[in-house]
């Protein structure tokens, strides 16, 4: 018998600075998979679309504002972990009005992509990381 579990809709993007760096954001303390690095981003909720979600997700947790159009898709990750399904778009985004602030208590790091397997990330972010390493070549 398979148990059924609930699927999670999260949206993610890889901040591409001039550098060809991508920002991760380290999970702070009280959270699930605390102290793990991942990509900054969040739920959608049930009236957005992943693009909507993440202009909202980003000026909520990084204080910048970003379009629509500015979101390209690069990938997506789909995880089963214990308790429900993860499905997660990736965006990649060049362009974004504001300074990078962490407005939730999170770490931030710029990466090169040679340096990405340093940093530890939950088990949905993994994949995503070749196709990410192509982008910043």
């Amino acid at each position: 018998m398979t148990v059924k579990k609930p699927v999670v809709l999260v949206v993610a993007v890889a901040l591409i600075n001039t550098e060809r760096q991508v920002l991760l954001a380290q999970r702070p303390m009280g959270k699930s998979m605390a102290g793990l690095w991942e990509f900054p981003g969040g739920k959608v909720e049930d009236h957005e679309t992943p693009e909507q979600a993440l202009v909202r997700e980003l000026h909520e947790e990084l204080g910048i504002d970003i379009a629509v159009d500015d979101l390209q898709p690069l990938a997506f990750a789909s995880h089963s972990y214990d308790d429900f399904h993860l499905l997660m778009p990736l965006f990649d985004c060049t362009r974004w009005q504001g300074e990078i602030n962490a407005k939730e208590g999170q770490t931030l790091a710029w990466v090169l992509g040679d340096d990405l397997g340093n940093y530890d990330m939950p088990p949905a972010d993994v994949p995503l990381l070749p196709a990410l390493r192509r982008v910043l070549g």
